[in-house]
């Protein structure tokens, strides 16, 4: 056990004594004072890993102490002692931080108990995560031997992203390389059922189709708006479930979660693609075809997703649906300001759609940005700084004011996005586009093994510039690179995160559907 230092203070410490050689015994080194001023002192000196203070000491007392000693070391814990039990008295230790608190007369294992929820929870929770996760690693490896479907990949993922944030919280870390490891085996096995089932589910030739891109507004949004309450849909670009996971305990303060789930993008896992999908009702190759002037191919330079309300207003028409709707788009901090400021004016409308691109444009500023590369050089990091964001952003008010009326909020995202590490050489033409995690193009050269390639895209609802267009998708970890900038790609792509590809993090996302717990 750890070698934990305690300082006790207290004005009868003598009479302490049984309790003092008591944790002694467990191994606990023991700092005795007997008074408020004697503790800061010794704080001022000395480091501790926690306080036991006495709240009624003549002269200082405790609570005056327990101020003083937070402001020399603010997250030094520390358990208040009382021989009452008045509301103001608690109300005034728990509001100046205390970590806990125990009433007189002391029991020794009371005091033992306090001492190891404190100094020993995170080991203790380490030891008990390693462990169940240990256990849950041979079922998790068996399952991948074993034929899955889209509902037990969904599974498998979930249990994943459980496990590393239970590790990602845990001071334990020996676990996380074995745990990565299984996720580049899952990502791998993952890839091969994506290959095998991902046509068949495009062209609905098999019974059991995933909800993909392009069903979420008729199978879910569409039907959430039947029930009566004004329906909210957010779509922050580019979110994660491990993402969501981190962000969730933020929402349960504000809603009642109904259903959270996953869906499948669509490839490419890109905004152009998933979004105009998710919005149309269509596929790529179908928004081609019945809508040619609100599709912009990879050899055009505007915007691809100019239209998004277009396509959604023409899914309704087509739908006969009878619905007040408004669309925003927001792009940076003072459109999210504006709107939070007239959020509560769109309760009139039947469905309101907000697509909050901050998390799309995170992943490729930390591309871009070295400062951001820094603050995001990992997953953990990387969840840390949404969570951040998403704190500090007008979307998080723009929640807090919706929680007051009775509406259905929805957040969902288009794709996700995964950590590459692996460059994989490829040869195009110069209309390739630049994407680094899919290509479409005439003559796409590469080896074999790193790559879902499709010579016929309009199997997988993908539209056709030419004849002979053809499309690549990188597997898991891998970038391409072309060959005649080889290194430079290498050296600046390595461990950024992109999407277009095929992996658990780009294809499997959230949905999550929320009532507001305050609204009438």
């Amino acid at each position: 056990m750890q070698n934990y230092n305690i300082l006790w203070a207290d004005d009868e410490i003598e009479l302490l004594k049984p309790h003092i050689l008591f944790l002694e015994k467990k191994g606990y080194q023991i700092t005795p004072v007997t008074s408020g001023v004697d503790a800061i002192d010794r704080c001022e000196q000395e480091n501790f890993d926690v306080v036991f203070l006495d709240e009624n000491m003549p002269g200082m007392t405790g609570i005056e102490t327990l101020s003083k000693i937070k402001s020399i070391q603010p997250s030094l814990p520390v358990v208040m002692i009382t021989k009452s039990e008045e509301e103001d008295i608690m109300e005034q230790a728990i509001g100046s931080r205390i970590d806990d608190y125990l009433i007189k007369p002391l029991n020794p294992n009371q005091i033992l108990l306090s001492v190891k929820k404190i100094l020993d929870n995170k080991r203790l929770v380490s030891e008990r995560t390693n462990q169940e996760y240990q256990q849950d690693f041979r079922n998790i490896s068996m399952a991948f031997g074993e034929y899955m479907d889209h509902k037990d990949w969904t599974d498998i993922y979930r249990k994943l992203i459980k496990w590393e944030l239970e590790i990602d919280k845990s001071s334990d870390k020996s676990m996380l390389e074995i745990l990565n490891m299984q996720k580049e085996e899952a990502n791998k096995t993952f890839a091969n059922f994506i290959e095998d089932n991902y046509q068949d589910w495009i062209n609905e030739s098999v019974d059991d189709v995933p909800l993909m891109s392009h069903n979420v507004m008729n199978d879910v949004v569409f039907e959430e708006t039947k029930k009566g309450k004004p329906v909210f849909l957010f779509v922050i670009d580019n979110l994660r479930v491990d993402q969501w996971k981190v962000l969730e305990p933020f929402f349960s303060e504000m809603f009642q979660i109904e259903e959270e789930s996953t869906y499948y993008s669509i490839l490419p896992t890109t905004t152009a693609y998933s979004r105009n999908s998710l919005f149309s009702g269509l596929l790529p190759s179908e928004i081609q075809k019945k809508y040619p002037q609100f599709w912009v191919g990879e050899d055009q330079e505007e915007g691809k997703n100019n239209h998004e309300d277009e396509l959604l207003e023409a899914l309704i028409r087509r739908k006969r649906l009878d619905l007040k709707f408004s669309y925003h788009k927001i792009k940076n901090t003072a459109q999210g300001k504006s709107l939070s400021d007239s959020v509560l004016n769109l309760m009139g409308n039947d469905l309101n759609v907000v697509v909050y691109n901050f998390v799309d444009m995170l992943s490729h500023a930390r591309t871009e940005m070295e400062m951001i590369r820094e603050l995001a050089p990992d997953e953990p990091a990387y969840r840390s700084i949404t969570v951040s964001w998403f704190l500090h952003s007008p979307l998080y008010e723009i929640f807090k004011k919706l929680k007051q009326k009775d509406v259905k909020v929805i957040v969902t995202t288009d794709h996700g996005t995964i950590r590459v590490k692996k460059p994989y050489k490829i040869i195009g033409d110069r209309n390739t586009n630049t994407n680094l995690r899919y290509k479409q193009g005439k003559n796409l050269a590469f080896d074999e093994g790193g790559v879902f390639f499709s010579r016929t895209p309009e199997k997988l609802g993908l539209p056709k510039t030419n004849v002979s267009t053809s499309y690549a998708f990188a597997l898991p970890a891998y970038f391409f690179a072309y060959p005649n900038n080889y290194n430079y790609y290498v050296k600046y792509y390595t461990d950024t995160f992109q999407h277009g590809g095929i992996s658990l993090e780009e294809i499997l996302i959230p949905i999550v559907c929320m009532n507001s717990k305050n609204g009438g």
